[in-house]
């Protein structure tokens, strides 16, 4: 899945949300075209076509506001609001940044944030879905951050798309993203039950 694809999958889950959750859609702002070249030169990597593509199209929510829209508890970020807590991280790990406690290949497991992590989404509190640069044939694949635990452990997605994909299904068909459920609370906001 590239390109436009993943357009249209937001494009489909934005409208699902207006017309089923408008409290989680009221809350999802539009995008300020990201300086691309910028985001690069700063992570050092190349980024996949799925992930250009999210940030041309999901502009995130305001600061501290939430808005679950991916499972089971995450809010999408903009290009910027990725950018800021990929900052954070390279703060927080900075003893560790240049030599990462995970493994070579994208999609293995690790025990500290990596540098080819690029955050896509927040719980508002430390975890993170992150898009996995690392090189290898999972690369792209979208991994959980728990920072608690200070770990990922395997791929959540196998990419931006997949993940898209397989959110616009669980909503509109009502079956399980992952290990979540979707419904919607009487206030009319998302809410991923996790069974």
């Amino acid at each position: 899945m590239i390109g436009m694809v993943v357009t249209e999958l937001w494009t489909k889950i934005v409208l699902w949300l207006s017309e089923h959750a408008p409290v989680t859609a009221a809350a999802l702002r539009s995008p300020e075209p990201p300086d691309l070249a910028e985001l690069e030169a700063e992570y050092a990597v190349e980024l996949p076509v799925e992930l250009r593509e999210l940030w041309a199209c999901c502009g995130g929510t305001d600061v501290d506001v939430l808005a679950d829209v991916l499972p089971p508890f995450y809010t999408p970020y903009s290009a910027a609001q990725a950018l800021q807590s990929w900052r954070d991280h390279r703060k927080n790990w900075t003893a560790q940044w240049d030599r990462p406690a995970c493994d070579y290949y994208a999609g293995s497991p690790g025990s500290s944030f990596h540098p080819s992590w690029i955050p896509i989404a927040g719980d508002g509190f430390a975890d993170e879905l992150v898009v996995d640069l690392r090189p290898g044939p999972l690369t792209g694949c979208v991994l959980e951050w728990e920072q608690e635990a200070a770990q990922v452990l395997r791929p959540e997605w196998r990419g931006v798309g997949s993940m898209l994909a397989d959110v616009h299904r669980s909503l509109t068909e009502g079956i399980p993203a992952g290990h979540s459920y979707p419904t919607v609370t009487e206030d009319g906001r998302l809410d991923w039950q996790i069974r």
